[in-house]
Parts: C-alpha cells; sequence; structure tokens
C-alpha cells in the first residue's frame, strides 16, 4: 500500500517569533523586520496561541494617518478602522487563531491556507499551545525530493502493489517529479488507480501513464480467484 503521507510536524519551523498580548505596536513593527516575516502568533501564559497579528492587521494605522475615515467608511470597514486606532498586540491580532495540528496532512494545511487566505499557520496541540509554525514555503519543500527517491517510492508502494505479476515489467521513470508509467498490464482498468495512488506520492508533480494491455482481467487486487 502507499505509504503515509507526510505531516505538517515533518515540514513545520519549531523556532517560532512569536509576541505576548501587550506587545506595542513599534515592537511588533520592529519584530516582523528583524526576522523578515509577514505575521507572527500572540501568546499568552506558557504559550497558549490566542491570535495571529500580520502586516495586513498593521496597515490601517498608516492607511488612514491622514484622514480621518468618513461615517459610511467607518461603518464599511469597522475592523479597519478599530485597528488604525490599536496600539498592542492584543488589540490587533486576528481572533481566534486559524491553525493546525502538527498531525494534519500538508494537504490539509494547504487546503486551509487557501481558503483562509493565509500565508502561514501556527501549529498547536490539542489546547492549544505553540509547537511550531508552517508556511507556504514549507508545504512546498515535498516537491525538493529528489527524482530516485520519488521512483524507488513508487515502485514499492504502488507498482508492486497493483501489479504484483508483472512489477518487474512496469518501468517507473522520473523526471523533474514528473513520473511515467510504462509497460504491459493484464487489466487496463487499473491504468487511473494507479495514476491516482502515484499522484498521491508526496513531491510528484504529474503522472504520464503508457501502460498497456486488455480491457478487463482479473490479477488485480482483490479480484475473484
Amino acid at each position: 500500500m502507499p505509504e503515509t503521507p507526510h505531516i505538517v510536524s515533518d515540514v513545520m519551523t519549531q523556532t517560532v517569533v512569536a509576541v505576548g498580548r501587550d506587545a506595542p505596536f513599534k515592537e511588533i513593527v520592529q519584530t516582523m523586520e528583524s526576522w523578515k516575516v509577514s505575521a507572527m502568533p500572540v501568546l499568552e501564559g506558557e504559550g497558549r496561541v490566542v491570535g495571529v497579528v500580520s502586516e495586513a492587521d498593521l496597515l490601517p494605522k498608516e492607511e488612514f494617518r491622514e484622514s480621518d475615515p468618513s461615517l459610511f467608511e467607518q461603518r464599511r470597514r469597522l475592523p479597519d478602522v478599530a485597528k488604525a486606532g490599536a496600539v498592542t498586540a492584543e488589540e490587533l491580532m486576528s481572533t481566534p487563531a486559524i491553525a493546525v495540528h502538527a498531525d494534519a496532512t500538508l494537504a490539509q494545511a494547504a487546503r486551509i491556507m487557501a481558503v483562509r487566505h493565509v500565508k502561514r499557520l501556527p501549529v498547536v496541540d490539542d489546547i492549544g499551545m505553540l509547537q511550531g509554525i508552517v508556511s507556504r514555503a514549507d508545504l512546498l519543500k515535498v516537491f525538493l525530493r529528489p527524482d530516485e527517491e520519488i521512483g524507488e517510492e513508487v515502485r514499492r508502494t504502488v507498482v508492486s502493489y497493483l501489479f504484483p505479476a508483472v512489477s518487474h515489467a512496469i518501468h517507473v521513470n522520473v523526471h523533474e517529479g514528473v513520473v511515467t508509467l510504462r509497460g504491459h498490464i493484464h487489466d487496463t482498468s487499473l491504468i487511473s488507480v494507479a495514476v491516482r495512488l502515484v499522484r498521491a506520492v508526496e513531491g510528484v508533480v504529474d503522472v504520464v501513464p503508457q501502460l498497456t494491455g486488455e480491457s478487463a482481467g482479473r490479477d488485480g487486487p482483490g479480484s475473484p480467484q
């Protein structure tokens, strides 16, 4: 069977830049600039995440610096207007924090980022304690896997599983993360299954099936004996 997908703990950064609730505005800006980050978790107590402060939370202060917003603008953008007058992390932060658990798959983390339009996620345990942080760049690390490593996993977990009788005759070629499968199989209905399983292997960019065979066969896993 295919191996367990990589999870957030495999790629997350454990050293995290964070601030407390009482951190002043200028300290937040200086910390972001010093560490070259666009967002930071806000912590309380022994490290429980209570929110996230980002560059987007800081910008309203500059946007409304030279003029007061109209009554219409105040009503339409009430949260931004409030942040324009904020001076601490507690007043600026977005809460509750959009976070992820360490055992979430990379696909789950990517989906949260896409849906919630965020670039990084605090990684927390079951009680909200900070364990690390995962960014978009971290999720892309799986595509740095060597082609040889990807090919070996495809042979071991997909080809040997789906085509045990002819696995020696199935050729797996990987170039720049694109996996090509060549060979003759007994049941072409398994081609779509093979493509799906190969695509699920971490680091695979695309799959090119060049498999030939008969339209119906009885040699695949789970076939009647």
